[in-house]
Formats: C-alpha cells, structure tokens, sequence
C-alpha cells in the first residue's frame, strides 16, 4: 500500500500543475489503482474541486472532464448513441458498478495501461486529450507519449460521422481483459485497436485496401489474419502470445461481421 504524508485539494489546474512537478507529489484520479501500488507520496493532489467531473454535449463534440466517473460514460445517452453502444460494451465489465462510479475517465487514460478497455475504445473515434501545458493533441499521439509531469483536463470526442464496436475476452466477467479489440468505420475508413495485448493499445488502418471492396465474408477473413499479423502480442498470467493472437483474428472478425449486419 501507499503512505500518503500530505492531502491538497486543488484550487485550480495550475497549482494542481506546480505541485505535481515534484516527483514526489501524485494526481490522485480515482485512487482505484494508484492504492494498489506501494511506497510514499510526499503530497496527494485532488483534482474534484476544478469542474473536471462534467461531460460537455455540443453538435459537433463531446468534451469529457478528466474526473468524470467511468460509470457516467456507461450511462451518458449521447455518448452511447454516437457509439451504437460501444462505449458501454467496453466499461461494462470493469470490476464492478461501486469502483466504475469511483474510477475516472482521466486516470483510464492518464494511466495508459496496457490492459485499458478505455483507452481502446477511445482510440477507435477521432479523440483528442487537452493538458493542461502540452494543449491539445490526438489521443494516438498521447498514448505512444512517456509519462510526464503535466496535467489531464479532458478529452474531446469529435462526432465524426461512423459506426463502432467493441470487444473484449475475459476470462470470467469483471477480470482483465485478455484481449479487446474496437473497431470503427468513418467515412471509407476501417481502423481496428488491439488493447490487452498486454501493452498499450495499438491501432492498425486498412493501409493496404483489404476492405476497400465492401464487407464480404472473404475480405474480413483476409483483414482480420492481416491485423492478427501486425499486432504484436505477449504472454501473461492471463494469456498467451499466440492465444492473442488467436482472438485478435476471432474479434476482428466478429466486429466486422456486426457492422456489415452479419454477425
């Protein structure tokens, strides 16, 4: 466990930000993982008192505060119609009702961890983050960052017109994810995202036109070995490598199915 010796509830981002420049000072979230970990933090840094906690609706976008609660984006109607319910099919199963209320959007994507449903499926929409020094820049190019000192505000879900599905493997329901894998349509662009795999999320494109002809039962096969053949995998307590691999064809295919209404 963690021995936290000071307690700050921000008064605003940038005192949030000052703080957090020393090493030893952390963003507390939703504190769901960060307790899990152990050694001391010098100072604990609160950021629900800064109207992070807010999901913004516009015609064009969704603007989600770094502290909302996994649970509201299960639950946010626009949101899950944009999605066809794909953002709710991808938190879901995180644990429990009781931690997804606690756990936050910020910290899912803060955090980048390689077993992240959130961070896969917000890879498969048109996302930017906004830091509080870094400004704004796509989700992709944040997730392939090195951790730094500066601060999440939000992420901006762009209502790119497009179709989503998400799924994941697990072992029993409410575990970590083995394998999970998003998929979106925009436009005439296919782009799938592998997360669990066990590192971060990875997102694969339709370079090569595999899907460029329509969905038929043969170009989803091809697309799905395809990307079971370019995403890397590991072996884990939880899986191996080549079962990974294994269910990275499976999903996508399922997904690709779902859209094209045959599945």
């Amino acid at each position: 466990m963690i021995n936290i010796q000071n307690y700050v509830r921000a008064g605003s981002l940038e005192e949030a930000y000052r703080l957090n420049q020393n090493r030893q000072n952390r963003v507390l979230g939703g504190m769901l993982w960060l307790k899990t970990g152990k050694g001391n933090v010098h100072t604990a840094i609160d950021l629900c008192g800064l109207g992070l906690d807010t999901i913004e609706e516009t015609e064009e976008q969704f603007s989600i505060g770094a502290m909302v609660p996994l649970r509201r984006i299960e639950l946010h109607e626009g949101l899950n119609a944009y999605t066809k319910g794909a953002v709710a099919a991808a938190v879901r199963d995180i644990v429990g009702v009781q931690f997804r209320n606690l756990a936050t959007v910020g910290g899912s994507i803060w955090g980048r961890f390689g077993f992240s449903d959130v961070l896969t499926v917000f890879l498969a929409m048109e996302t930017e983050v906004e830091l509080y020094q870094g400004g704004i820049m796509p989700l992709e190019r944040f997730a392939a960052m090195n951790y730094d000192r500066d601060i999440l505000v939000r992420l901006i879900v762009k209502k790119t017109p497009g179709e989503f599905v998400y799924r994941a493997m697990r072992n029993q329901r409410t575990d970590l994810p083995v394998i999970a894998c998003a998929l979106s349509r925009t436009g005439e662009e296919y782009k799938t995202v592998v997360g669990a795999r066990p590192a971060r999320a990875m997102v694969v494109r339709d370079q090569r036109g595999l899907l460029s002809g329509g969905l038929t039962e043969d170009c989803i096969r091809t697309f799905a070995g395809y990307v079971a053949e370019t995403v890397p995998t590991g072996s884990n307590t939880r899986g191996s490598a080549a079962y990974r691999t294994h269910l990275i064809r499976v999903l996508t295919e399922r997904n690709l199915l779902e859209l094209g209404g045959m599945g």
